[in-house]
Formats: structure tokens, sequence, C-alpha cells
């Protein structure tokens, strides 16, 4: 007997479920900060544990601490981060004259670096003291600019080699080094004593955030 074939519902456009994705992160983002903002009991808490914690592990191992300050300071931080999307704007223009998704990468890592200027001096959370401290870091310590500005990079450069249909080889490298450099960054932030471990995931949400909402107009712009 013949059965008749039924075909699956449409799948939504992508520049929908890029929007979704930014409205969740949104949504998550202004939780973590309306509860540091008011500072929320349970979650100073935890920070406390994990810092003081991993504060000891940094001062009982000075060699990887050190090796910790280099990543952070040199190969994530975030003015490293803005080179590098600054070489791609720049490339997009001259091989291939793509000014709108060039104005674009450029807009979006500025906007990052926008708001967390402007919640670091909103929320204005202090960053961790240290009676023996392995770092230094200076400003409010919500959310983290490190954190932020490597999801943000490391995201929009994922997005556009997958857009433009990279090669596997080069697709699985770039996301290992981005997933290890996003990962990387907000640990050892938290390892160094500078920053809170909800100051690091705060700064993933809002990039991831960014991301999405970048995708969302890409597409929309470029379906």
């Amino acid at each position: 007997m013949h059965t008749p074939h039924v075909d699956s519902p449409p799948s939504p456009p992508a520049h929908r479920s890029a929007a979704r994705a930014a409205g969740l992160l949104a949504l998550c983002s202004a939780l973590l900060i309306a509860l540091v903002a008011a500072d929320w009991h349970p979650l100073f808490t935890l920070d406390g544990d994990i810092a003081r914690t991993t504060h000891r592990w940094a001062v009982d191992d000075p060699d990887l601490t050190q090796a910790f300050r280099i990543l952070t300071d040199w190969v994530w931080d975030p003015w490293t981060m803005r080179i590098v999307c600054a070489v791609v704007v720049v490339w997009l223009v001259w091989r291939h004259s793509a000014w709108w998704t060039a104005g674009w990468l450029a807009v979006t890592s500025a906007l990052g670096t926008l708001l967390q200027q402007t919640l670091k001096t909103a929320v204005g959370r202090p960053r961790p003291v240290w009676p023996d401290p392995v770092d230094s870091a200076h400003y409010a310590a919500f959310p983290s600019g490190h954190a932020l500005t490597a999801t943000v990079v490391c995201g929009l450069l994922l997005w556009l080699l997958h857009h433009h249909g990279a090669h596997r080889l080069l697709w699985r490298a770039a996301l290992t080094v981005a997933v290890i450099s996003v990962v990387g960054v907000g640990l050892t932030r938290v390892w160094l004593g500078v920053h809170w471990a909800s100051d690091v995931v705060g700064g993933w949400l809002l990039g991831a955030m960014l991301v999405a909402l970048a995708v969302t107009v890409h597409r929309r712009r470029h379906p």
C-alpha cells in the first residue's frame, strides 16, 4: 500500500534562528547583570570560593602562572584581538571589496568595546584584592573585557568562515583555536585573580549575544 509522502515543516529562516539566540542570550545576560548589581549573596559566595581556590593554585605554581600572564597579556589581550579583527577588515576591503561586511565587522567589534566599558561604569564591581597578588588589573570588574572581546572577535570570524564555505580542515582548525582562546582567556583571568568567575561568564554571554545580533543583521542584509 502506497503511503503518501508528507513534507516536513519548513525550517525557520536563518536570521530568525540567530535572533532567537540573541534574545535568549540577552535574557541570560540581563539576569546575571541584575544578580551582580544586587550583590546576590549565593553568587558572590560562589565567586569568592572559586577565587580563593584558584589564587592559591596560582601562588603555588609560579611557572604556570607566568605562562598564563603571557597568554592573557599578549596572545589573548583585547588589543591583540582588535588588531586581528582590523587585519580581517582590511583584507575584506582589499581582496574582495566587501565594504559592507568589513564595516559590519568593525562596527560590531567597536560596539563590544562600548558595551563592556558602559557596563563596567554602571555596575562598578570591585576586582578581587589579594595580599599576595600574582597580577594586576585596573577599572571595574564586570564584565570581563578579555572574555567579551575574545568571544566577539572569534565568534564573528568563525561565522564569516562558515558563511563563505571555508574548507573543512580550515574550519576545524579555526574552531579549535577559537574555542581554546575564548575558554582559555576566561580561565586565565580567574586564575590570575583579576576577575571573579561571574565576570567571565558575563563577558561570554554578552559577547555571544553581540555575535548573534550581528549575524541577524548580516543575514537580513545578505540572505
